[in-house]
């Protein structure tokens, strides 16, 4: 802990835009949707105490294309939304990684699908993992559990874009974005990063840099793409962040990310409490996905039980994982319905009885 470090009390929402600020970000490009509001309504009036831009744009995707030119001119650019609006910016999301521009995305995600309702919900992993635009493309995905976090990991996503030149997506859900916690606002430390040798800031004493996503001569895009790929087995490599917690002796463990890890941790700890051998994973980073991790902690006398505000997403990438040397189950809830820590006690209490 940061000796100077104090203790303060904000909305989720607000801990992201403040991150943000003392991180670097001076552009913000955004349209109104619940569960985020807070974040363009903080960056209106802070941003210009910071010396930035703030822009409310006439949509989704006018914002993220505002984001696309600011990164490409060398600053450090943010948007956010919530789930249809995301939607409404997957070509762009494209074009940055295809041009190598980076940004940090923020989804607060909201039940669906369509309109929805306004609920959290973690409906939109698959969007976010696979790529919910075209192309072979990948965004480096964190997933907050609380405030802290959000607090960290805001700040290490806008490092991380400049380092892979790479969008990086801060994955959280209306519940996230809307509760109010105290956490640390620890200060930032600004890593050693390369300049921004490539960004559009004018010719004067070089030569002109291209910003691009577009290869149309022979065999130019498949070796843009192996450039590419080998960024992501990079990102694979040191990219991965996780927690566990009694996984040394599980019978079961747990798989779940971001607020319905929140949930089911204080179940976990619970029927721990009362000697049922259940242990418990949280993958932090989504993409890249811990699946050595989790593959390590497979075999047949253990199962795996994800649980999601979702009809089962992760759980595949789980499955995977796992490569069919435990059975891999899942409890989940959809369309913004929150599921609550006793309603996990029973669902897992129900499994230990059938285990033992």
């Amino acid at each position: 802990m940061f000796p100077m470090a104090k203790k303060i009390f904000m909305k989720g929402n607000e801990v992201i835009a403040e991150a943000a600020i003392q991180a670097g970000c001076r552009f913000y490009a955004g349209y109104p949707i619940t569960p985020q509001n807070e974040i363009p309504e903080y960056m209106s009036w802070r941003m210009e105490d910071a010396g930035g831009v703030f822009i409310q744009a006439e949509s989704e995707l006018a914002a993220i294309n505002m984001v696309y030119g600011a990164s490409a001119a060398g600053a450090r650019a943010m948007t956010s939304s919530s789930s249809p609006g995301i939607s409404l910016m997957q070509e762009t999301v494209s074009y940055l990684c295809g041009a190598e521009l980076p940004a940090v995305l923020v989804n607060m995600q909201r039940g669906g699908p369509g309109l929805g309702n306004i609920s959290g919900s973690q409906a939109d992993y698959f969007q976010t993992v696979k790529g919910g635009g075209h192309g072979d493309y990948k965004l480096l995905v964190y997933a907050p559990y609380n405030l802290q976090e959000l607090w960290d990991l805001t700040m290490l996503a806008f490092d991380k874009a400049d380092e892979y030149r790479n969008p990086v997506m801060i994955l959280g859900d209306g519940i996230l974005g809307q509760m109010m916690e105290p956490f640390y606002q620890t200060p930032y430390i600004k890593p050693d990063l390369p300049e921004k040798t490539w960004a559009l800031t004018g010719c004067g004493g070089r030569g002109p840099n291209v910003v691009k996503s577009l290869y149309m001569g022979e065999g130019e895009l498949e070796v843009r793409n192996s450039i590419l790929q080998e960024k992501y087995r990079k990102m694979k490599e040191d990219e991965v962040r996780f927690e566990m917690f009694g996984t040394e002796d599980a019978e079961t463990i747990v798989v779940a990310f971001g607020t319905a890890a929140r949930i089911a941790f204080s179940a976990v700890k619970k029927l721990r409490s009362e000697g049922s051998r259940l242990g418990f994973f949280r993958p932090i980073s989504l993409f890249p996905f811990p699946e050595k991790e989790l593959a390590a902690l497979a075999n047949p006398k253990r199962r795996f039980i994800t649980i999601e505000l979702n009809a089962g997403q992760m759980v595949e990438d789980v499955r995977l994982a796992v490569n069919g040397k435990s059975e891999v189950l899942f409890y989940g809830r959809t369309g913004g319905a929150i599921m609550t820590p006793e309603e996990i006690y029973e669902e897992l209490n129900l499994l230990s009885v059938v285990n033992s």
